[in-house]
């Protein structure tokens, strides 16, 4: 059995079983959602992905939101093919911005997470900034992103077997928005042995992000 969370966000269905965490020092520099892969093949808010990609942003001065996917642990209602988890993926921004006004929201998406995640935080003003990771561009059509014009951070695995990299950097060269894409050589889409870098290339483009936000204002 997995932890529990800390919290349940409101949702359409009922609610969303979450987990917040404040960075462990200094001030609170933005608030970030993080958001799970598919949650037929095993997919939580407590996959190792999703707890690295939270401490990252914890580690960059961010307040992370984690939520489960609607019938998933105990957040309510039943799977639903990536439609209803759009309305799932608002209740999480909708949490943050409610209980953080005013801080920069960053959208991070894991697999099913970014598929889902990517198509809500283009079109939602609260969102300043996207991380896509393990992009599986093998398995699900992510040309809308063209229309992109926000910042994007791909992080994808040399051999990840649902994203391609030639077809990933394809992608991204269409995007007019700045975007940042990091290839972690040897890994495959879990980041088995490269967690540590993961986690590295995501701190540091946020942390960038927000020296150059605060700088321009």
């Amino acid at each position: 059995m997995y932890p529990a969370g800390n919290l349940f966000v409101p949702a359409p269905h009922g609610r969303l079983e979450a987990i917040l965490k404040k960075p462990r020092a200094g001030s609170i520099r933005g608030v970030s959602l993080v958001l799970h892969p598919h949650p037929l093949f095993g997919g939580t808010m407590h996959n190792k992905v999703v707890f690295r990609a939270a401490a990252a942003l914890n580690d960059a001065g961010l307040v992370t939101l984690r939520i489960n996917f609607r019938g998933v642990g105990q957040s309510t209602g039943t799977h639903d093919e990536g439609y209803g988890e759009r309305d799932d993926v608002r209740a999480g921004l909708d949490y943050l911005a409610d209980n953080y006004p005013g801080q920069e929201i960053t959208l991070c998406g894991f697999s099913f997470g970014a598929r889902v995640g990517l198509e809500v935080g283009i079109t939602d003003e609260r969102v300043v900034r996207l991380i896509s990771i393990g992009t599986p561009v093998d398995k699900y059509d992510f040309s809308f992103l063209e229309s992109c014009r926000k910042p994007i951070l791909f992080v994808q695995g040399e051999h990840d077997e649902y994203g391609n990299v030639e077809r990933l950097r394809e992608l991204v060269a269409k995007i007019k928005a700045p975007t940042e894409l990091k290839i972690i050589k040897g890994a495959g889409h879990f980041f088995d042995d490269q967690l540590d870098e993961l986690k590295a290339a995501i701190t540091v483009w946020v942390s960038q992000a927000h020296s150059s936000s605060r700088d321009s204002r």
